[in-house]
């Protein structure tokens, strides 16, 4: 457990240029605490004291304003930034170097026992106020954009913004990625870290789709006036 925690720390100073040193971190950073706290109820948890687990992620939360069940699966290195607002589900499973930013929720969409919330593979980057509601997979290096709502299955190396979720760029050449994704933006990137899950030049669909249907107008209007002129 000691090696994870000291991983949770050290890995905020590859994704916040703001963090100064390792004491900065320690003591300013809700994030880091609140998965902290995780790392402890969740072994409480597994071990049976479910009370004392719950209990603890509840003083958790009133410090941290972060609520993670006991129950749910962390991997290593992971990142809360600013941190406020986000709720981390019973069944959700998590991998390693995923990042979330404030106000994000892994929740579920029924009452029925069982898995009932996400999973989220490696190196994902979800952004803030992003909702992912279900017992389905986002797949590893995933970015989800800020205030997306995401509502099934996301393949590797998509990018998903908007309500509902819609995949809006590939990172590789991923045949289901390819498959999915809507208009012309899809492009080879190289591997990085996204704030907000959210590339700078991550184009939109339907601005795209507009785009289009203004030059085809235009290049109609063109002809249109060239076949009158000849004709006149």
């Amino acid at each position: 457990m000691w090696q994870l925690i000291k991983e949770d720390v050290t890995c905020v100073f590859d994704r916040d240029p703001a963090a100064r040193n390792v004491f900065d971190v320690l003591t300013c950073y809700s994030g880091v605490h609140a998965i902290l706290f995780h790392r402890i109820n969740h072994w409480l948890w597994g071990r049976g004291f479910r009370w004392p687990a719950r209990f603890g992620g509840n003083i958790a939360r009133w410090l941290t304003g972060i609520e993670i069940h006991p129950g749910a699966r962390i991997g290593r290195r992971f990142f809360v930034d600013h941190g406020t607002g986000v709720v981390i589900g019973e069944t959700a499973e998590i991998g390693d170097d995923v990042t979330l930013y404030q106000g994000v929720t892994l929740g579920g969409r029924t009452l029925s026992p069982g898995k009932r919330h996400p999973t989220l593979g490696n190196n994902v980057v979800v952004g803030a106020g992003a909702k992912i509601l279900g017992p389905f997979t986002v797949s590893d290096d995933a970015r989800i954009g800020s205030n997306a709502v995401v509502l099934e299955a996301v393949p590797a190396g998509a990018t998903v913004v908007g309500v509902p979720g819609r995949i809006v760029r590939c990172r590789d050449r991923n045949a289901r990625c390819l498959e999915l994704v809507q208009g012309s933006g899809s492009a080879e990137r190289k591997q990085t870290f996204d704030a907000y899950g959210v590339a700078g030049e991550t184009d939109d669909p339907v601005e795209m789709a507009v785009e289009q249907l203004q030059i085809q107008v235009a290049q109609l209007r063109a002809e249109l006036d060239r076949l009158n002129k000849k004709a006149g």
